[in-house]
């Protein structure tokens, strides 16, 4: 993309000295809700209410969405409160209709951003105007097929584009509902550090005890903005209870973060430094759930090894390890000392393992 200063001028149009927040129900349910979360609000450091209309649910049968109704009640309460309005478009007639009720930003959800084809259909509904679009991670973790979904806005001259970050499906157990891999979008604020990046912590965590945390990880990597979903009465929503918090609890949330400020070059560093640690335990978490994922499989090859009474050592197998190792190493630019001491260790508690497992 080129011109990539033009994609954040629309979110410097706010003059805001915080970031974006972006708050408001996962979905509207009555218009009596929707303003009383509306009301709520004003008077945090909220710039833009959100709601959902139409909710794509993963399964048929639960609650999705009051559909186009719920517009009017998302531009009364910006009559009503002066907030911005915003809320997600899986298709070229949401677009239509949200237009028509002059929401002032659209989201493209995950469940829309993995096709191109309707990526691309609600692109062309939106060519050429000045309405914002946020546009969500796939939910697959595919930084490429992200990237396509905002270059596709961008050759339909849609400019003020930004991204939301919301964590990524996996088959696995995790403590979150969806994995936030934030290497991936620090692969992305890295490669285009001027595209305006938001956090979505409600979707990451699926629990609202994680989702301060989450929001300071964020600020700490220099988010732009968060986008955090809130109800009056969270335990009784309609859609995603469990993720939601009370706008009272935003506004201390708010107030209990830690902004990086870049007042002072001395602050600057600061910050900077804060930044990459931050992205060092980012990697230092991944690298430890992979080391627990290598020993699960150790564990499986010891329980092999057991039933064919077969020896724990395999020299052949080890040496291939460590040379290929040591090359790939190289590639890295990480010494050979290095590697041989990380590979023995990890191969000392290979063998840790497999023998817990024969001699248990």
């Amino acid at each position: 993309m080129e011109n990539k200063k033009e994609l954040r001028s629309w979110l410097d149009a706010f003059g805001l000295d915080h970031p974006l927040v972006i708050a408001g129900p996962c979905s509207a349910e009555t218009e009596e809700q929707v303003l009383k979360i509306a009301h709520q609000l004003k008077d945090t450091d909220t710039t833009v209410l959100r709601a959902g209309i139409w909710k794509p649910r993963t399964r048929p049968g639960n609650f999705e969405g009051v559909g186009a109704l719920g517009l009017k009640w998302l531009q009364k309460a910006k009559e009503e409160t002066g907030l911005l309005t915003t809320t997600e478009v899986a298709n070229a007639n949401h677009v239509d209709l949200a237009l028509q009720h002059d929401i002032d930003i659209l989201w493209v959800g995950a469940r829309t951003t993995v096709s191109p084809f309707i990526v691309q259909e609600i692109a062309d509904a939106l060519k050429g105007t000045d309405k914002t679009v946020l546009i969500k991670n796939p939910v697959n973790p595919d930084l490429a097929l992200w990237l396509g979904a905002v270059e596709r806005f961008y050759t339909a001259d849609v400019k003020n584009l930004g991204v939301i970050h919301r964590g990524f499906s996996t088959y696995e157990k995790t403590k979150y509902r969806n994995n936030p891999e934030w290497q991936i979008p620090i692969d992305l604020k890295n490669k285009f550090p001027d595209l305006p990046l938001i956090l979505d912590p409600s979707h990451i965590a699926g629990r609202r005890d994680i989702i301060f945390d989450l929001c300071q990880t964020a600020l700490d990597l220099n988010y732009d903005g968060l986008m955090v979903e809130t109800h009056y009465d969270p335990d009784n929503a309609w859609s995603d209870a469990a993720q939601q918090i009370t706008p009272a609890r935003l506004d201390q949330m708010t107030v209990d973060l830690r902004i990086r400020k870049k007042d002072t070059e001395a602050m600057e560093f600061k910050n900077m430094l804060n930044t990459l640690r931050t992205q060092i335990d980012v990697v230092d978490d991944k690298i430890v759930e992979l080391m627990g994922k290598r020993m699960k499989i150790a564990d499986e090859i010891g329980v092999i090894k057991k039933e064919n009474n077969v020896a724990i050592l395999q020299n052949k197998r080890w040496n291939e390890i460590l040379g290929r190792m040591i090359q790939d190493g190289e590639l890295h630019n990480l010494s050979e000392e290095f590697m041989l001491k990380i590979y023995k260790a990890i191969h000392q508690e290979s063998i840790n393992h497999q023998k817990k497992i024969i001699n248990g």
